[in-house]
């Protein structure tokens, strides 16, 4: 799946952004406050209203009137388009709205369009708790045959329609896109949750906040090797003096991460070994994941990494979304933008306390800079990313 266009409004300073022709990698740039991780925030709020419901997401965000932009009632909006793994374009619209002090889902459709020209098919079509879905998805895509419909009335209206029914092998397409959401993955890694010891093993995925680390690594080195062995040759290229990483078991049952410094004889334990190892570590552990997730979504990997670093590191994110997983990255560092192509750079700029979104290559002066041999980094150093700081 590829998010080709994002469209957001009533949510927080995105009163209305739209994010279109978005490439496989996407890096973000702004000032402090402009929206970057609200943006974010905008995908993390999707993958929590299918995985619990549209309450407990908002809820978790302070309620609506937080969420909600300032000065707006609703409803809060969010229209993904993308396309699906048979290459047709599909849209999903998710409308939240307030009904008795308590958020609902207001309007929820899923719709594939079907070849260049028709009526699109409306595979779901909800709101606050009652709709329809197709029954007939077989026939999808085939000429003059209508789509058949069946309504249904979902228990509690803060559910999305495409959690309930896509438990269901009679709605195929709705249950494929379900599962694509709930394999995003938005970072919220944390160095301290990273380094302690983890209870013996095995998950296939590093979780969002990098607490299972040791598992997923005892998971590739005995289950996927080549992987495993790429990301040590990485680290021993990228960090001096680390020669060897392993997932240790100790006598309580718990696993350790030890690396092995090619100047001591014995290894160290992760809780002695500086942040920016760890980090690096961790995200080669997730971008050599041999499964990618759909979506990967991370704010600001530069920190604790050295400046040196930053090119082969957006080379990496790169390379994961060739095999697969498109990226999503917000920076601060020159360096890391450096290493970007001019049609991979999105900058948030904030006019009348809300955020606009604005591509760099559509930028006439930034495109003619960067074919002139300008490097994007650079000109965002130099102010030249109107409004995006870091002046």
């Amino acid at each position: 799946m590829q998010i080709e266009s994002l469209e957001i409004r009533n949510y927080r300073v995105f009163r209305f952004a739209e994010l279109r022709d978005l490439p496989r990698l996407c890096i973000v740039v702004g000032a402090n406050g402009s929206g970057k991780s609200t943006l974010f925030d905008v995908l993390s709020f999707l993958k929590d209203a299918l995985t619990q419901n549209v309450n407990a997401a908002v809820a978790r965000r302070g309620g609506f009137r937080e969420l909600v932009s300032r000065g707006q009632q609703g409803p809060i909006a969010i229209t993904v388009k993308f396309r699906e793994s048979g290459g047709k374009l599909a849209t999903y619209q998710l409308e939240v709205a307030e009904q008795d002090g308590r958020p609902v889902v207001h309007r929820e459709i899923l719709k594939f369009r079907r070849g260049q020209h028709g009526q699109p098919w409306h595979f779901v079509d909800f709101s606050r708790g009652k709709g329809a879905a197709i029954t007939n998805e077989d026939a999808y895509g085939q000429e003059g045959v209508e789509q058949q419909r069946t309504e249904h009335v979902l228990d509690d209206p803060s559910v999305l329609a495409i959690k309930g029914l896509g438990q269901f092998k009679e709605f195929r397409v709705v249950a494929e896109f379900r599962s694509l959401i709930e394999n995003w993955h938005i970072s919220d890694f944390h160095i301290s949750e990273a380094r302690p010891s983890a209870d013996a093993g095995y998950a296939q995925h590093l979780s969002t906040r990098g607490d299972n680390i040791a598992q997923v690594a005892q998971f590739m080195f005995e289950h996927h090797r080549p992987q495993f062995d790429r990301v040590l040759q990485v680290m021993r290229e990228r960090v001096p003096g680390v020669v060897d990483v392993e997932a240790k078991a100790t006598d309580d049952g718990r696993l350790v991460l030890r690396f092995k410094d090619g100047s001591f004889k014995d290894p160290f334990i992760s809780r002695y070994v500086s942040d920016g190892t760890i980090k690096m570590f961790a995200y080669l552990i997730l971008l050599y994941d041999p499964k990618p997730h759909p979506l990967l979504a991370v704010e600001e990997p530069e920190n604790q990494l050295y400046p040196e670093l930053m090119h082969e590191l957006v080379e990496e994110f790169r390379a994961y979304a060739r095999r697969g997983g498109q990226v999503f990255v917000s920076t601060h560092s020159p360096e890391f933008l450096n290493g970007a192509d001019i049609d991979e750079v999105l900058w948030l700029v904030k006019r009348d306390g809300f955020t606009e979104v604005r591509k760099a290559s559509d930028n006439e002066v930034l495109r003619n800079l960067v074919e002139a041999g300008d490097l994007p980094g650079t000109l965002w150093k130099q102010g030249l990313f109107e409004g995006a700081g870091p002046r």
